[in-house]
């Protein structure tokens, strides 16, 4: 995909896909819950005693979903990541619907926090599950970043939709109310997301013998790894601004712009218009070797617009200045996950996404905390200009380091997702994977094209990356094999002439192994060796039979 493609065909990408356009539109749908339910449970809170009541529903949900989005990225990375994310949805929307009973029937306020702290935790599910599942539904590292971007524009479009249903909620109907509407949204996107096929997961290996062996495999990876920790560090600080604003959104919204308890909704939606906008900046960032210019734009961009929002607080202003910030939160938020796809080693990958959910929470508690002190001291104008230094001066600190890590991203993502679902490969050793998919060559097929002919050598292993082939013996076709399956292991692992041919029956990209590379990683591991010999064997007695 060239640089800078046009929005209609990013679009076309994500959506002429049945699965990708199943996850997207479930994301939607989570995204509008999570917003939705957050809002509401701030209004209720600070209808119930003020900012400070509200910074305690803020923590009360926060604390627990943060110290629980470790497990649930294990989860992500110990199973299907489809299965996990249905899971998911589907107690994200039980919990809502618990906390909408709980508000209708008019339980304390602990009883509402309680509940609407297990909604939260549910939340941080998703996340993980995408950042394992997308690469694998992917063919290409353009693709990965193409997808990003739409989901970064279902999350822009949903944060504007969300809040401003729920502002129109909030005015006509009780919280309660919005969290029954968003709980119907979740299962939605759990109806949605079932039928998606991801990869099976990984059979064996080092990073599967003990349940709970890998919860903190993210933290180390973030403590290890420089590229890591500066781009965790910038996201962290993403969400301490996020946690702030929601806080002063209801400040704003009540005791300076006049707007009432459904103008929190509004100035809400007012960013998530900002990131709706940022469509036409954000799919600047396909194509591209670098993205670290385009995140240190962003940042600078959200930063002006806070400062000038403390400076002027008048209403058309502030929906101005609210629209702008969102429109450059978008383009950090998509150009530093992006890069951390890119540079962060797959085997940790849905780890290191649980470390930022935790963050998330934390972050979004600290910030919540942080702009009631500020404004309770400072007055709001004093608190947003406070808000926006924070984020240049951490760039000030890690330009070089971010600099490095941009030059450096080249980890080979897709082709290593498409390898760990492989069962011949799925226990490898991290680096032993990372290796061999380095080591992969690119074949295109066209339709009718042989790949492997029978009673020849063997001269590669060939893994699926797209298409569909045809296997036959003696011109009788006895199989096909598609997407993340693999053809030639019989001749390489026994030394003899390949048992049947291979024929594209389709278009079809293929990913190509040389004889030494793979026999050295099949045999060099005791699962993988089990599952190749099981292998062979059976398809060895299915050509004897024939």
């Amino acid at each position: 995909m060239r640089q800078g493609a046009g929005i209609g065909s990013v679009v076309r990408l994500m959506f002429g896909n049945a699965q990708l356009r199943r996850i997207g539109i479930a994301y939607a749908a989570f995204n509008a819950a999570e917003w939705g339910v957050w809002i509401a449970l701030l209004v209720y809170a600070y209808d119930h005693g003020g900012a400070s009541a509200a910074s305690v529903a803020a923590v009360a949900q926060l604390i627990p979903s943060g110290l629980f989005a470790p497990f649930a990225a294990r989860l992500a990375d110990r199973g299907n990541p489809a299965r996990v994310l249905v899971g998911g949805y589907l107690a994200q929307g039980v919990t809502m619907t618990g906390t909408a009973f709980a508000l209708f029937g008019g339980a304390s306020a602990a009883v509402v926090f309680a509940l609407a702290a297990l909604a939260a935790s549910a939340t941080t599910i998703t996340r993980p599950a995408h950042a394992v599942l997308v690469p694998a539904l992917v063919h290409e590292l353009d693709e990965l970043t193409a997808v990003n971007v739409v989901l970064g524009w279902i999350e822009s479009i949903s944060v504007l939709a969300a809040p401003a249903v729920t502002g129109v909620l909030l005015a006509v109907s009780v919280p309660g109310t919005v969290f029954a509407v968003m709980a119907a949204l979740a299962l939605v996107a759990a109806a949605l997301v079932a039928p998606v096929h991801g990869p099976p997961a990984a059979e064996g290996g080092e990073h599967r013998d003990a349940p709970f062996s890998g919860v903190l495999a993210g933290v180390r990876a973030v403590q290890g790894a420089a590229q890591a920790r500066v781009l965790v560090g910038l996201l962290g600080m993403q969400f301490v601004l996020m946690g702030a604003l929601d806080v002063l959104f209801v400040v704003l919204a009540i005791d300076v712009l006049d707007l009432g308890d459904s103008g929190a909704g509004y100035l809400n939606a007012a960013f998530g218009a900002g990131g709706v906008i940022g469509i036409a900046v954000t799919v600047q960032l396909i194509g591209r070797a670098r993205l670290a210019p385009a995140l240190v734009a962003g940042s600078l961009a959200w930063s002006v617009a806070l400062l000038a929002l403390g400076l002027s607080q008048k209403t058309i202003t502030a929906f101005a200045l609210l629209a702008t910030a969102g429109a450059a939160r978008a383009v950090l938020d998509i150009a530093t996950r992006t890069l951390l796809q890119r540079s962060v080693p797959t085997h940790v990958l849905a780890g290191v996404f649980g470390v930022l959910e935790t963050l998330d929470a934390i972050g979004l508690a600290l910030g919540a905390v942080l702009a009631s002190l500020l404004v309770a001291t400072l007055g709001p104008g004093a608190a947003i200009t406070g808000l926006a230094v924070l984020l240049p001066l951490m760039l000030a600190g890690v330009w070089p380091r971010l600099r490095d890590v941009d030059a450096r991203a080249d980890i080979p993502v897709i082709e290593i997702s498409l390898l760990r679902s492989h069962p011949l490969f799925a226990a490898l050793r991290a680096p032993v994977l990372e290796r061999l998919a380095r080591e992969l060559t690119a074949i295109a097929l066209r339709p009718g094209e042989c790949v492997i002919h029978e009673g020849q050598v063997g001269e590669r292993y060939y893994v699926v990356a797209d298409g569909q082939l045809e296997v036959s013996r003696a011109a009788v076709p006895i199989s096909s094999v598609g997407r993340g399956e693999g053809v030639g292991e019989i001749s390489l692992l026994r030394g003899i002439p390949c048992t049947a041919t291979v024929t594209a029956l389709t278009y079809a990209q293929l990913l190509a192994i040389e004889p030494q590379p793979f026999i050295d990683a099949v045999s060099g591991h005791p699962v993988s060796a089990g599952v190749a010999e099981r292998l062979v064997h059976r398809r060895l007695q299915s050509s004897a039979s024939t």
